[in-house]
């Protein structure tokens, strides 16, 4: 039962934890991983040296369309950085995602 994971940047650590306590809440994702990083990239013509953060977003697969659609509603960045990570783990972690993002009826 593969899930999916989301590495997302953020401009600091306010808004990193602000989308990921919104998506976790929303039983979007089940787990948010926060934490600091250097990015060196090509921007308006000039390499940039800038102190972003990031989230790991753990979500089944089914939910990739509605955890995009969510990040794109609440990221601030013109272009955002969402990449996405089929992967596997242990059976009981798997469920735990599934069941952490299956909402209660």
């Amino acid at each position: 039962m593969a899930f999916l994971i989301f590495y997302v940047t953020h401009p600091d650590e306010s808004v990193a934890r602000q989308i990921a306590k919104q998506v976790v809440e929303k039983r979007l994702v089940a787990c948010a991983n926060v934490f600091p990083i250097q990015s060196i990239y090509w921007w308006d013509g000039e390499v940039q040296h800038e102190g972003e953060w990031v989230s790991i977003l753990k979500t089944s697969l089914e939910l990739e369309a509605e955890v995009e659609q969510a990040l794109r509603a609440l990221h601030p960045y013109q272009t955002p950085c969402f990449l996405r990570f089929e992967v596997r783990a242990n059976e009981d972690y798997e469920r735990w995602i599934h069941e952490s993002t299956t909402k209660a009826s």
